[in-house]
């Protein structure tokens, strides 16, 4: 069993800050991509941030410049600094890895935290 478990949403006025945290836990054998998601009501699932396989990292348009990804291997964890937030950065964040297990590579989401940007 794999999870991927999220922290540090929350209730956050515009022009906050916010730093989300995701950790892996559970059996595997090694994780290459991580990164993060997120899903506003009546909205698709779209990239935030994220590491790519060769470690290069990817930021949606939207947060270039006011967020920043970072990545901890030995503690197999990933994490979403959020400076200058604004309310349509409201939504659901979620965490997203490739894990290899015995069964081979696969992708894992974690269950989500919230991030409500509003005054």
């Amino acid at each position: 069993q794999v999870q991927l478990v999220e922290s540090g949403g929350g209730l956050v006025q515009p022009g906050g800050s916010l730093r989300l945290s995701c950790a892996a836990s559970g059996s595997y054998f090694s994780i290459d991509a991580m990164g993060w998601y997120r899903q506003a009501p009546g909205k698709q699932r779209e990239l935030v941030a994220a590491f790519t396989s060769d470690g290069s990292t990817n930021y949606a348009d939207s947060v270039k410049g006011r967020f920043t990804i970072s990545r901890n291997n030995a503690k197999n964890t990933v994490h979403l600094q959020m400076n200058s937030l604004r309310p349509e950065d409201t939504a659901v964040y979620y965490c997203n890895a490739a894990i290899l297990r015995g069964s081979g590579w696969s992708g894992y989401w974690g269950q989500g935290t919230q991030v409500t940007v509003s005054s």
